[in-house]
């Protein structure tokens, strides 16, 4: 399926999309070539000349009609997130309502690109910085929020003043169809927005090489990050990239454990694991590591696992078999290295859903000799380390590789302030297992990503800062 110039396009080539909670087929599409993703970027660049030069409140106007397009359409657009993702209907409902958020924020900051005034250092100038479009952005979205990474991404390149074109992920394209549909809807100017689907590789190379494309935005792994960072130095190009993550989730005896357990289920085990800031190694202090540990697995061993359509499920399925056997490998790996399983461990097999489940999982004495306590899981596992002192955990705690999101639970104030400055991550929740706002810059250090994404900081990487110097003198401008 293509969207380009403002009208959809077929193909012969086809796609199957399927239901990661039965492995059935929901839909076939249409994908795209190089030629089609050559085109829409020409389109973009064409069109790019007058979005620039429209007012940024009308461009916030596109963006806020298509905010009421998309709140009409909200049930549908989750129960087609639940379907091709997979994951429960109440988490797709809250995602719907993130991607209007974003739209709703960035049609108000459209009105708010502000320039600077310099103090000159010689009579007669008048410095100034304009902040200006940087042209044709190329944006590449996952599968794992398939609706709110694309609003997280287009709309803070349209309020700027830059045209899109977009890749969605292959396992989730429905979502992005009926995204485009609703911009669409709005009436924006043909060729400002552009949707193209089909081979990650080929449409990559393409918006990686283009001369045209001037900014790439990417969420996914940091192997696929590297590659794409790695083809677009040839021509120099601007990029944010949202990458992997291994987030820690220290417990000290002063918090309130009840809290701290709730906190990890919020944490862990939301979109079965799948998020780039999901908790992949809990640290407990000792002196509660039982208790916690006994805790956390009850309230684990109780989650409703099933269809994301159901309305009472928790946890839904992973995205497909290769994930499944990742989280089972991992799991066997934490057993053959002294790890015990506290509840679940295995794959879940349903009657009536036969789909890609694993079961919710607690691992106790986890030790740094396991997989999971390097490589990021995404999957519905918890393992729980132990660590003695605040020195200890804080060595621990910082990935070398890694550094998108932290968590860290205690009562007091002062040891919270040290852990918000010594911990190596771009998002620092203390007692909060859900830091995440969209008024908030999002984005990781080290191998995490660069660049920010969210609030006003999300409009800096669309958007060139140009110096202007004006030399007057008694009669004028020289």
């Amino acid at each position: 399926m293509v969207y380009i110039n403002g009208g959809w396009r077929t193909t012969g080539t086809k796609m199957e999309v399927i239901d990661p909670a039965t492995g059935e087929v929901i839909k076939n599409i249409s994908t795209c070539g190089k030629k089609d993703v050559e085109e829409a970027i020409k389109y973009a660049k064409n069109s790019f000349e007058h979005w620039k030069k429209t007012p940024g409140p009308e461009r916030g106007a596109y963006l806020a009609k298509t905010v009421d397009i998309m709140r009409s359409r909200a049930e549908d657009l989750a129960n087609t997130i639940t379907k091709e993702n997979g994951k429960p209907l109440s988490d797709a409902r809250a995602e719907v309502q993130s991607a209007i958020n974003y739209l709703e924020w960035y049609a108000e900051e459209a009105r708010r690109i502000y320039g600077d005034t310099l103090t000159p250092s010689h009579e007669g100038k008048h410095l100034m910085v304009i902040r200006e479009p940087i042209g044709v952005s190329a944006a590449i979205t996952p599968w794992n929020f398939p609706l709110s990474m694309i609003t997280r991404k287009i709309a803070p390149a349209l309020a700027a003043g830059c045209t899109v074109v977009l890749k969605p992920a292959a396992k989730t394209p429905l979502s992005a169809i009926q995204a485009f549909e609703c911009l669409h809807e709005a009436n924006l100017p043909s060729g400002v927005v552009n949707l193209v689907i089909g081979s990650a590789t080929e449409i990559g190379n393409v918006m990686t090489s283009h001369q045209d494309v001037r900014k790439i935005s990417f969420t996914g792994s940091t192997k696929v990050g590297k590659k794409l960072y790695e083809q677009s130095a040839h021509t120099v190009k601007r990029m944010s990239m949202e990458l992997g993550g291994h987030a820690p989730f220290i417990v000290f005896d002063d918090a309130d454990i009840d809290k701290a357990v709730q906190g990890t289920l919020l944490s862990k085990f939301k979109n079965s694991g799948q998020t780039c800031i999901s908790t992949n190694r809990i640290y407990v202090q000792e002196s509660i590591a039982d208790d916690f540990s006994k805790k956390l697995a009850e309230k684990v061993s109780q989650l409703k696992v099933g269809h994301g359509l159901k309305e009472d499920t928790e946890v839904g399925p992973l995205i497909d078999k290769e994930a499944v056997d990742k989280v089972a490998n991992q799991v066997e790996d934490a057993i053959n290295h002294q790890g015990t399983i506290l509840c679940g461990g295995k794959r879940h097999d349903f009657s009536d859903a036969q789909g890609y489940f694993y079961e919710p999982t607690v691992i106790g004495r986890a030790n740094d000799k396991m997989e999971i306590s390097t490589e990021e899981t995404f999957g519905p596992v918890a393992p729980i380390f132990t660590f003695k002192t605040e020195e200890e955990i804080i060595d621990r705690a910082n990935h070398e590789q890694y550094g998108l999101s932290s968590y860290c639970f205690t009562d007091s104030l002062e040891r919270g302030m040290r852990m918000m400055q010594e911990l190596e991550y771009g998002i620092v929740g203390i007692n909060d297992p859900t830091p995440i706002v969209i008024q908030a810059p999002f984005g990781g250090v080290k191998e995490s990503g660069m660049g920010k994404e969210g609030g006003m900081y999300g409009l800096d990487s669309y958007l060139n800062e140009k110096y202007v110097s004006v030399k007057f003198n008694k009669n004028g401008v020289t």
